[in-house]
């Protein structure tokens, strides 16, 4: 069965032009056609072996010669060129990319042989691509980052990295969209190195974009600018970052409040969902002078609840004596409240088998679980009787899980 690889080296040797042969936007298609070239080469001796092309070029190779030459009395197309240049034999590639130099069709190969095994073709193809127009080179970012990767791939990623670095701000900027992830991230590193990005973009950016690399990096830029800015700017910068829903993007904008001296506004994320944001808040508190734990107990001593998180923040950074006020919250009628509780006498290292195993009867999901955890060092101290009971067909399946993990934890075998 022909491959897409195989079936482009047989159009290339058909005669077809490169763009109906392969897709020459894509680096794989690149990649795969080398790859394909090699394979093929064992199948098919009389295409990459015989003196004679099948578009009629024909290659003058010397064999008998010390060293043996290749030559190629007319000017080779395209087509021939890219089999020439992944032919299995080097001198075949070192002849080619002799021709090279003019066909920017073929920069993809060159790039390519730039990480060849073999010196002499990888020392001609690093030449060749050093005297490509930076343009040309971001034009097959994608494909430079993959032999980048290469273990002889380092000159190409580090050419690309220096043109984006000292070429046209539009050209770094035009890599931002791309849809390639490695060749997006590197432009967003040079766009903040140059800073050619404000530091409202870079807030919005942080906040929305997919990748959690180019988030952590424009939000630690757009934290760094913020002391060079104004109110205004500090304001574009830290709202779009504290209203992300990213844990480690709204972190960064909790940690600016400092900078900005505005201390207490960090107050709300003292009951973040995320550990990592509460953590923070309560930094930027001590720094302007604040104790979080009395904002933690009296928020635990509201019974509406509003705010969950309030009682693992309490454990996070409380004292034993707490234990009492969170758990008063586990039988919250909220079952978030009633979480959060059993979380914070997890992280006081406060839990009581007696005043937790209630909870695995709890019709919350969440709540099960998270008094299952909490009960798995002591499953010795849970009544198997109980645990049984939560085993019947009646039962919700949250329950009967919970049942599972602590009777194996004991090791009993059950299942559902």
């Amino acid at each position: 069965m022909l491959t897409s690889e195989d079936e482009a080296v047989r159009r290339l040797a058909a005669g077809f032009a490169l763009d109906e042969a392969l897709d020459v936007m894509d680096p794989e298609s690149w990649i795969g056609l080398d790859i394909g070239v090699r394979e093929l080469a064992w199948q098919w001796p009389e295409l990459f072996h015989s003196n004679a092309s099948p578009s009629g070029r024909r290659l003058n190779w010397s064999r008998d010669a010390s060293p043996p030459t290749v030559t190629w009395p007319r000017k080779p197309g395209d087509a021939e060129l890219a089999l020439a240049l992944c032919h299995p034999d080097g001198r075949v590639r070192e002849a080619a990319l002799g021709h090279a130099e003019e066909r920017p069709a073929l920069l993809a190969l060159v790039v390519i042989r730039c990480a060849d095994w073999a010196g002499p073709v990888r020392d001609r193809a690093r030449a060749l691509l050093a005297e490509a127009p930076p343009h040309r080179l971001a034009a097959h970012a994608a494909l430079i980052l993959r032999v980048g990767g290469r273990s002889r791939g380092g000159f190409t990623q580090e050419l690309l990295t220096g043109a984006l670095r000292a070429g046209p701000a539009a050209q770094a900027e035009a890599l931002l969209d791309s849809g390639d992830r490695a060749t997006a991230r590197l432009a967003y590193r040079v766009a903040v190195e140059r800073r050619l990005l404000p530091i409202a973009r870079l807030a919005q950016i942080a906040a929305r974009h997919r990748d959690v690399v180019v988030q952590d990096l424009c939000a630690a830029a757009a934290v760094a600018a913020l002391g060079e800015g104004t109110f205004e700017e500090f304001a574009e910068g830290v709202v779009p970052l504290l209203a992300s829903r990213q844990p480690r993007v709204r972190s960064a904008g909790v940690t600016a409040l400092r900078r900005a001296g505005r201390h207490a506004d960090a107050e709300p994320y003292l009951t973040d969902r995320s550990a990592v944001v509460r953590a923070c808040a309560r930094w930027v508190l001590r720094q302007g002078g604040t104790d979080p734990v009395p904002l933690y107990r009296a928020l635990c001593a509201d019974p509406a609840g509003s705010r969950p998180a309030a009682a693992v923040g309490l454990g996070e950074c409380g004292m034993r004596e707490d234990a009492d006020r969170i758990r008063a919250l586990l039988a919250h009628p909220v079952p978030g409240v009633r979480v959060c509780s059993v979380a914070g006498l997890r992280a006081l290292d406060a839990v009581r088998v007696d005043d937790v195993r209630p909870l695995l009867d709890d019709p919350s999901a969440a709540v099960v679980r998270q008094a299952t955890a909490a009960l798995l060092p002591w499953a010795d101290c849970v009544p198997q009787e109980l645990l049984r009971e939560l085993l019947t067909e009646d039962r919700p399946r949250h329950q009967r899980v919970a049942a599972i993990r602590l009777l194996r934890a004991v090791g009993v075998h059950a299942q559902l």
